[in-house]
């Protein structure tokens, strides 16, 4: 890993993969997330691809401490602050959850930085957005202010992943060895959900002009489905993949399928490719 000074801060990266023969993709994490949650199963399917870009944002692993509130407009000028200090003009982007939202004020401020866009598992605010159902909330935020961080930890993932992997004893223990090897602090988080309640593109998102394919799990907890085919319906031509009975997590549990339709849409969004199928 390494630092990039960006807006008067430090940002974590890692850039791995194809090089110079693969396109540039920057993945934009979620609320909570570190770079570390992309996952070595779906990374390693992108990295055959892509000059694959990850990071962390401000007050997260090795970046620099969060110093006071942040938005997700914040968040965005950071996402172009790494693309300029790396030197890189335009790049495909993706972004799951609170990073989804990153990557709607990225395109939006920047549009000239986004050559395709993939939004997962995110909404945009505004009318008919909706938040996780009333139960799951309840018990993450009751597991979380016990100050027990296993069952914190617990709850958070039976709230992120479909009913398919939940029981999967390997995929919960690499859960564990990533939260173990970087946790995010309670403050960080708690400034990052203020952020994301404070998010609304809904209005600006028939403005965006990048091709734009929406993914989302129909088990999705924490952001039910309906907000991924809003998007997809403000969005100009977007295209919108659903992954049934899986979670919010997606690329957890559909790596490979993830990884496929990112790359198909990112090679069919490229400059001299044509119009996004």
């Amino acid at each position: 890993m390494a630092l990039a000074a960006v807006n008067g801060i430090e940002l974590s990266y890692e850039r791995t993969g194809a090089g110079t023969a693969g396109e540039p993709l920057l993945l934009i994490m979620g609320m909570s997330g570190t770079m570390l949650h992309w996952g070595e199963p779906f990374l390693q399917l992108l990295r055959a691809e892509f000059d694959v870009i990850a990071y962390d944002h401000r007050g997260v692993g090795r970046s620099s401490r969060l110093e006071g509130v942040t938005s997700i407009p914040q968040l965005a000028e950071d996402a172009a602050g790494l693309l300029a200090a790396l030197e890189v003009p335009r790049a495909h982007v993706l972004g799951i959850s609170m990073g989804g939202m990153v990557a709607q004020e990225l395109v939006l401020a920047d549009p000239e930085l986004v050559c395709t866009l993939t939004l997962g598992c995110t909404y945009c605010g505004g009318p008919g957005a909706e938040h996780g159902d009333e139960e799951t909330m309840r018990k993450l935020s009751l597991a979380m202010g016990s100050g027990d961080r296993a069952a914190a930890l617990r709850a958070s993932w039976e709230a992120n992943i479909g009913d398919g992997l939940l029981g999967d004893a390997a995929a919960y223990a690499s859960f564990l060895e990533i939260a173990e090897e970087y946790a995010v602090a309670l403050p960080v988080v708690m400034a990052q959900m203020r952020a994301v309640l404070r998010h609304d593109t809904h209005d600006r998102l028939p403005s965006v002009r990048a091709p734009t394919l929406v993914l989302h799990g129909t088990a999705d907890r924490m952001l039910p489905v309906g907000n991924g085919r809003m998007i997809a319906e403000l969005i100009p031509g977007a295209e919108l993949h659903t992954f049934e009975d899986v979670g919010h997590m997606f690329w957890w549990e559909r790596p490979e399928r993830s990884a496929e339709l990112v790359g198909a849409h990112s090679r069919a969004g490229a400059p001299g490719a044509g119009a996004v199928a």
